[in-house]
């Protein structure tokens, strides 16, 4: 019988300490926000092509869903996350399953392995949202063997993710500082190319998830329940506009509605490619 192994604990970086807490906070509903993705998750691990017999690392893994699917087919996988409440829903789930995975407490801009450790690296809309993108893209690059794959989805800067952020940062306040870059450049050919591009020969592919749900209000319940970042951002507001970004999430969401109920087209970008 195969099972997911206990969690390893590696330091995280102390500027990272705050996120590591909001993206923990939702534990396993965070799965419910991963399973709204799944056909872009599949899109990404598909376009890996991982060798059988080799050694993967999913970057950001959240709550396993990749880590999962790819253990499924037969590779050896691990999933490294910096939110420690994630990981342990991941252990659980991927146990329940008795699937054989490694789940390790990591940060991406440090990675707690030696150099050209795996033979594929992949992240599915995690590894954007660091804090020093440059960091993490050289650690992918330092992991990954010459002639190892690497398999990135992001979303876009102009789709409807995009667009569900600026409601939510609309209602943020104003960040003391200068902040780290968009995460949403990540969804750029250029910016992904300025990235990796030293270290990998990508290529690139656009894609759409459609994330369906009964309503806007069953959109909210999942979300403000299982993102980390909506949850901890409604922790944070007064009563009068926690309710005033709940109807605005309600209406964009509700503003995609089918006669079968809400389906939100959201555009994302896959960057595939081989290490040099």
């Amino acid at each position: 019988m195969t099972h997911a192994t206990d969690i390893l604990d590696h330091p995280i970086r102390s500027h990272n300490a705050t996120p590591s807490a909001t993206w923990s906070r939702p534990g396993g509903a965070y799965d419910e926000i991963s399973r709204g993705i799944l056909d872009a998750i599949e899109h990404c691990t598909n376009r890996l092509a991982p060798p059988r017999d080799g050694r993967v690392l999913d970057v950001a893994t959240g709550t396993g869903w990749a880590a999962r699917r790819l253990a499924e087919r037969g590779v050896r996988v691990t999933g490294v996350d910096f939110a420690p409440d994630l990981l342990a829903a991941a252990k659980e789930m991927a146990g329940a399953r008795d699937i054989d995975i490694t789940f390790e407490l990591g940060d991406a801009e440090a990675l707690p392995y030696p150099d050209a450790s795996f033979d594929a690296v992949m992240s599915s809309f995690g590894i954007m949202f660091v804090q020093r993108p440059e960091d993490a893209a050289a650690e992918i690059a330092r992991v990954c063997k010459p002639g190892g794959r690497i398999s990135l989805a992001t979303w876009t800067p102009d789709g409807n993710v995009f667009e569900m952020f600026k409601i939510m940062k609309s209602y943020m306040p104003k960040p003391d500082g200068t902040p780290p870059p968009s995460p949403f450049e990540w969804g750029s050919r250029e910016r992904l190319t300025s990235l990796l591009g030293d270290h990998f020969d990508l290529a690139f592919e656009q894609g759409t998830s459609f994330y369906r749900e009964p309503d806007g209000e069953a959109a909210w319940r999942t979300f403000v329940e299982g993102y980390g970042p909506l949850r901890t951002l409604v922790g944070k507001l007064d009563e009068a506009d926690a309710r005033a970004l709940e109807r605005d999430f309600v209406a964009f969401h509700a503003s995609f509605a089918t006669d079968l109920g809400v389906c939100v087209p959201r555009d994302y970008l896959v960057a595939a490619g081989t290490r040099r």
